[in-house]
């Protein structure tokens, strides 16, 4: 069992930071996912806020890509990469870019290690905590190709929307961090939440697009069968930074 002071512990969010968009927890991981953790995480993961396990980084301290993944390509990051199944599907589909899938949960952390590592794929890697503090922190601006977020956790009741992913203080963030001309792709089962966020993307004059139609680079997972199957209807949001 993996004690509290290991390199996946959340580190607590400080005063000036936005509140956090995910239920910091831990769970259970069994057998192989500990084993994925143990073998394959310090050859293809890092931690967002652990020194012990921190990325490469360039001179002025940014996320060094070119030496994370071993070349300079067009990157995707992925904001809560879930159990991975998508990650891995689209990285396999797409092997001209990299892949930088970032998850605050662990069984979702090993589950996509065990995934790169079945499927021989050489453009992921796994980054453990919170993608923004990833992006704040760490992320050239103008210097990723696209930014997914599949079903981010929808936060249904009032009071708790100011922790959504999609508002403006994030938007603003992401938009920065893309290249002019990269895309911000949101994916949602909850109907209110598909109207706030093609509000607040629509009312950044630096970005272009909407609803579409599901692009057909996005694989349908598992935890979104299980919606669709309980009757659940799906927004897809693609934006584009246009300057």
């Amino acid at each position: 069992m993996r004690q509290a002071e290991d390199v996946f512990t959340h580190r607590a969010s400080r005063a000036h930071e936005p509140l956090r968009t995910f239920h910091p927890r831990r769970a259970a991981l069994g057998r192989d996912r500990t084993d994925a953790l143990d073998r394959l995480f310090p050859r293809w993961g890092f931690s967002v806020d652990d020194e012990r396990a921190a990325p490469p980084r360039t001179a002025d301290g940014l996320l060094d890509t070119a030496a994370l993944f071993g070349r300079t390509a067009p990157l995707v990051l992925e904001i809560g990469s879930g159990m991975g199944d998508a990650t891995a599907a689209m990285a396999a589909a797409d092997p001209d870019r990299d892949w930088l899938a970032v998850e605050a949960h662990l069984p979702g952390v090993a589950a996509l290690l065990v995934l790169v590592e079945r499927e021989g794929l050489t453009n992921v890697r796994v980054a453990h905590g919170d993608a923004l503090r990833l992006l704040r922190a760490s992320v050239a601006p103008g210097s990723l190709d696209a930014v997914h977020a599949f079903f981010p956790d929808p936060w249904p009741k009032a009071r708790h929307h100011k922790r959504r992913l999609v508002q403006p203080v994030h938007v603003d963030l992401v938009r920065d961090r893309l290249r002019v001309g990269g895309t911000f792709h949101v994916a949602t089962d909850w109907a209110d939440y598909a109207a706030q966020a093609a509000e607040v993307l629509a009312a950044d004059p630096a970005l272009e697009g909407g609803v579409v139609p599901r692009p057909a680079h996005r694989p349908v997972t598992r935890f979104e069968q299980r919606g669709l199957d309980l009757g659940h209807e799906v927004t897809d949001l693609v934006v584009r930074r246009v300057r």
